[in-house]
């Protein structure tokens, strides 16, 4: 039988930089929040997750940063060609 407080086993545990990926940050960060709201972490285990949550955030965010540019590039490229085929027939 597991202790009640103790973390899941079949949880996501922390996720390496050769298996980070958007999914796998957010779903670590879903997680760690589970874990931090049950209250059953530690001091020392809070500032951990706090500190691991954080980064993964930022990664996500600048994942989420980076697709942005790159779908407003692909809108700003659409838009040239609409504009060159545009002015070619005229």
């Amino acid at each position: 039988m597991t202790d009640a407080g103790a973390p899941d086993p079949r949880a996501p545990g922390p996720v390496t930089s050769d298996e980070l990926t958007y999914e796998s940050a957010v779903a670590r960060v879903e997680t760690i929040i589970r874990r931090l709201d049950s209250g059953d972490a530690g001091l020392r285990e809070t500032l951990e997750l706090v500190k691991e949550g954080r980064g993964l955030v930022e990664y996500c965010a600048a994942e989420l940063e980076a697709v942005s540019r790159g779908l407003e590039e692909l809108r700003l490229e659409d838009l040239v060609n609409r504009l060159e085929t545009g002015s070619a027939t005229r």
